[in-house]
């Protein structure tokens, strides 16, 4: 990892260096769309000889000419009308990008990271009433499944489920957004009827498809860990749907293809409108806490304390009825 390191290091410091001054690049994309020194020097605001040095210096630079100086004005060579094409469109873009970031500023753009599930189960539904309290500030949902792959820097804040020891962020803090959550046995209502309601965990384990994550994120919540929690003997399921993804088998379930492990807080909406049912009347508290995670080094900007409020203030104020 050393080695690739110190590579990669020595690539992006050549790199650098062989990039060209960027007033050379401006002074050479000016004098080429406008096919004189002196109008390119009119529009950027220097003297002929300032504009022509610069243009002389970047040729010196990539050891070719770019202009082929004729009686009737500039006339770009073949090297430099392809080198042109690209700086044209490199300076456009960096300029628009420096546009937008200077149109919003890290005080009004929130950049949040979840999970697939979470973000597309509960967090989206949630989001739209910040909005309407905080019109002003941009949000950009960064999915990415294990917390533990986060780049320092690449978010404001972050919501997973959190479990000390296990599921524990390196540079993270961890605040719990629900203080309980269940963890309940789901299906949806087609799948009851066509299968019928287990009538314990035995029949679960022999006659039903159980949802199955190939995750290590999600090890420990798995249906060994749900049987022993409730005292009851393991056994290998008859039957199996197995994916690595968490988001996948919860639309499968709702697909009424077999049944699955759910937070109730996270499903709330799915339990409220009856997508999903409770297929066991068994239930065991969830050792993880859906968490907002901050990072440990990063400056609170305005949206995130505001976020932050809100959030905490939500789940402070609504108790789902299924926890009551």
């Amino acid at each position: 990892m050393l080695v690739g390191s110190r590579c990669r290091e020595r690539y992006f410091m050549s790199s650098r260096h062989a990039l060209p001054p960027l007033n050379c690049l401006r002074a050479f994309e000016a004098a080429a769309r406008l096919a004189s020194i002196t109008r390119a020097s009119h529009e950027l605001a220097l003297t002929q000889s300032a504009v022509s040095r610069q243009i002389q210096r970047l040729e010196s630079d990539l050891g070719k000419p770019l202009f082929e100086r004729q009686l009737t004005g500039l006339v770009l060579t073949d090297v430099g009308e392809r080198y042109y094409r690209v700086v044209q469109r490199t300076l456009r873009e960096l300029g628009e990008a420096s546009a937008d970031i200077r149109r919003r500023p890290a005080e009004h753009s929130l950049t949040i990271a979840s999970s697939p599930t979470i973000a597309s189960f509960w967090l989206s539904r949630q989001l739209s009433d910040f909005q309407v309290r905080c019109p002003d500030i941009s949000i950009r949902l960064l999915i990415i499944e294990d917390p533990n792959r986060l780049e320092p820097g690449e978010c404001d804040l972050g919501i997973y489920y959190h479990l000390q020891g296990e599921v524990d962020p390196v540079g993270m803090t961890a605040e719990t957004i629900f203080d309980q959550e269940q963890v309940a046995v789901l299906c949806s209502p087609t799948y009851l009827v066509r299968e019928g309601k287990p009538e314990s965990v035995i029949e679960l384990l022999e006659r039903h498809v159980l949802m199955v994550v190939e995750d290590h994120y999600h090890d420990w919540l798995t249906w060994q860990c749900w049987c022993e929690t409730l005292g009851e003997a393991w056994r290998t399921p008859s039957r199996t749907l197995s994916a690595n993804s968490y988001q996948l088998l919860m639309n499968a379930t709702l697909a009424g293809q077999g049944v699955t492990l759910g937070w109730t807080r996270l499903l709330e909406y799915e339990l409220q409108q009856g997508l999903l049912v409770e297929a066991l009347d068994t239930r065991i508290e969830s050792r993880g806490r859906l968490s907002l995670l901050t990072p440990g080094q990063s400056r609170s900007t305005r949206a995130a304390l505001l976020f932050r409020q809100w959030l905490m203030s939500q789940s402070a104020d609504t108790l789902s009825p299924f926890e009551r």
